[in-house]
């Protein structure tokens, strides 16, 4: 079927666009029209290699024939089912099969439809099942500087990203922080996890002493901080945090919202790092990014507190009209199927050590600062332009594009996360166009 290459809609003033400097963006709009496999097709017939997995959601790849196959099948046989006392298989398969990919323990999954949804759902479970345990004293969360998790009021609580929370009031009381683990100075242009660092994490016993382990419920961290930079996890931190928690009894729950799916080469970020959290938050490539789609994996002992009382008796008062959706249940099972079948997760990790050299070669251009990389995931830090912050590293983003180079920017840092099918010569591809973005830089 032949693209529309009508380069742009008749009015694009309706659109209010997410994450996006609207005004710039409708001056000189990029728009794509399709995409296959590793690459998206512009409105003006170019292709961009996708650098970024779409947003870090796209690990199979686009436009993958089983997971297009799977949704136009569900579509005609069954298009939706309440999610609220009743039930369609294929909700229940999925689970079985997340299941049964995830760390040993992780034995119950809640449905949502983001990575946002998913992140609320934990924290409220978290907060209701200790209050279920007899200990309901226990609801002060705790998240990290720079971290990132979703938009929704307790995302951006326990998140620290500050132009994510700014400007939005007071949000959720009883929230606390942990520094994050960006050390500069010690961990320059490291090659996976970094040497220094560790001793962040003893930070919580200082947040214990403050607030009392019997006021707090959870600690949430994402295993790899993505969407703030790609701010790697120091050797033996994520071993601490599980000891600290396990100590005083407070849940640990991972956001692997980025890192699930095959993004550092194992299935979830936990099986890379050796570390069992209490709840993991997942969506992005639980779906290939196809169809919104999210889920909550918690262990046992966590769903198990809930199922007392009456059994006729609703036990969470929580869920979404959209949980388990058919169609995105499909998805999500031609998503694992694909990823199984094609041995992403097996290419992410052989991969990994020629992406870290192709990454790394960049240091020595202009202005780059640090470089960080751990699976199939790299980020290569800028100098900022004295008094104009993150605009060096958006007029990367804008060069790469008309080079045919997606790439993401925060602040000024570039990152990448490519699909997982990526090979060698898309490598070579991605960072000889990135070295000619990097040496015309101002």
């Amino acid at each position: 079927m032949a693209l529309d290459r009508n380069p742009v809609p008749n009015d694009l003033s309706a659109f209010w666009m997410p994450f996006t400097a609207n005004r710039q963006f409708k001056k000189a709009p990029r728009m794509f029209v399709g995409a296959k496999d590793m690459y998206y097709t512009t409105s003006d017939g170019r292709q961009v290699l996708d650098g970024t997995a779409g947003l870090w959601c796209c690990n199979a790849g686009h436009c993958r024939p089983k997971i297009t196959e799977a949704i136009q099948k569900q579509a005609a046989e069954l298009d939706y089912a309440p999610a609220f006392q009743m039930g369609h298989p294929k909700a229940f398969e999925l689970a079985s099969a997340l299941r049964d990919m995830a760390p040993e323990g992780m034995d119950h999954v809640f449905f949502t439809n983001s990575g946002s949804e998913s992140v609320e759902t934990a924290l409220k479970i978290a907060i209701a099942y200790h209050r279920a345990r007899g200990e309901g004293a226990r609801t002060r969360l705790i998240g990290r500087e720079r971290g990132y998790h979703g938009v929704n009021f307790g995302g951006i609580s326990v998140g620290g990203i500050v132009t994510n929370r700014k400007v939005f009031g007071s949000l959720l009381t009883g929230v606390d922080h942990l520094p994050h683990t960006h050390l500069p100075e010690q961990n320059a242009f490291t090659r996976g996890q970094p040497e220094h660092g560790a001793h962040l994490a003893d930070d919580l016993e200082r947040i214990v002493a403050l607030h009392g382990a019997e006021t707090i419920a959870a600690v949430i961290v994402e295993p790899m901080a993505g969407s703030t930079g790609v701010l790697l996890p120091p050797k033996g931190y994520l071993e601490r945090l599980r000891e600290i928690c396990t100590k005083h009894g407070i849940l640990l729950i991972f956001d692997e919202v980025i890192t699930g799916f095959g993004r550092l080469g194992s299935a979830f970020a936990a099986d890379h790092f050796g570390v069992m959290p209490d709840m993991m938050t997942t969506a992005k490539g639980l779906t290939n990014g196809v169809i919104p789609m999210g889920a909550v994996l918690a262990t046992g002992a966590i769903h198990d507190a809930f199922m007392n009382g009456p059994e006729h008796l609703i036990e969470l008062f929580h869920g979404y009209t959209y949980s388990g959706n058919p169609i995105a249940s499909a998805a999500g099972l031609a998503t694992l199927e694909t990823y199984r079948e094609e041995g992403l997760f097996e290419n992410a990790a052989a991969l990994a050590p020629y992406w870290e050299d192709a990454l790394h070669s960049l240091k020595g251009l202009p202005h780059v600062i640090d470089i960080r990389n751990m699976g199939l995931i790299g980020a290569v830090e800028l100098s900022p332009i004295a008094g104009e912050p993150t605009k060096r590293a958006f007029t990367a983003f804008l060069n790469a594009y008309e080079k045919g180079l997606l790439i993401r920017t925060t602040g000024d840092i570039i990152a990448m996360s490519p699909p997982l099918m990526i090979d060698k010569p898309q490598i070579d591809e991605l960072f000889g166009k990135l070295t000619d973005v990097l040496k015309a830089l101002d």
